[in-house]
């Protein structure tokens, strides 16, 4: 599968981790399957993208996360991948974990998330208290709203089937993306199972998520989850 596999990276003012996340991916995926998706940048990151070698898709102004993915989506659509991975540009998802995404497809899900908070030892990673407190409540809330329990809703690591690649080309939230694509594949019926991953400190740039956006955050997520799921 991973010949017919696209790797899509979004990434906003990264060009300070961005080329060892590519150096890291290459040694693993040829270049023609990995895309850049440069979210309107104001420093180097298309140029370092174009350096790497990789495809590389330049929106004219920064249009948020979702719109990002989706436009790899929909470049992964139109070029016939089986399958796409969403892995940040900042460095946090190793690309030796990919494999593992893979599998959790191959498993027959629609969408396998990497978690941070599973794994062997039942153990998993430590992040800050208040971030783990509200992705435990959008896990909740999600599992009440769907009937499907994911622990890590957040993580922007994931990989997704043909089904899923269809539906978020046509249809994908905005803003902050993850936890409502959990309710949209849901109201679609399809399978979301989460694998167990090692994930990275991120190796340049700053969070977009400080204190205040992040109560911002908690709020509009709740509502746009309630949206996503009474829409028909």
């Amino acid at each position: 599968m991973e010949n017919r596999t696209l790797i899509i990276v979004p990434a906003y003012n990264e060009e300070q981790a961005l080329p060892a996340t590519l150096a890291e991916l290459t040694r693993i995926f040829p270049p023609r399957n990995i895309l850049v998706v440069n979210d309107g940048s104001a420093d180097g990151t298309g140029a370092a993208a174009k350096k790497a070698g990789v495809r590389v898709v330049n929106l004219p102004v920064n249009m948020g996360i979702g719109v990002a993915m989706q436009t790899g989506y929909k470049f992964a659509v139109r070029h016939g991948y089986s399958a796409a991975v969403q892995c940040d540009g900042d460095g946090q998802h190793p690309a030796d974990q990919i494999p593992q995404l893979l599998a959790g497809l191959a498993r027959g899900n629609n969408l396998a998330v990497g978690s941070r908070f599973i794994d062997a030892d039942g153990k998993g990673f430590k992040s800050l208290f208040v971030r783990r407190q509200a992705i435990r409540y959008f896990s909740h809330l999600i599992a009440l709203l769907t009937g499907q329990r994911v622990r890590d809703v957040t993580s922007g690591f994931r990989a997704a089937d043909r089904k899923t690649m269809d539906i978020f080309a046509a249809d994908y939230p905005f803003d902050y993306p993850e936890p409502e694509a959990l309710v949209l594949l849901a109201r679609h019926g399809c399978r979301i199972a989460e694998v167990p991953v090692v994930m990275r400190e991120r190796q340049g740039g700053v969070s977009s998520i400080g204190l205040f956006a992040g109560v911002y955050y908690v709020v509009k997520v709740s509502i746009g989850l309630f949206v996503q799921r009474l829409r028909k």
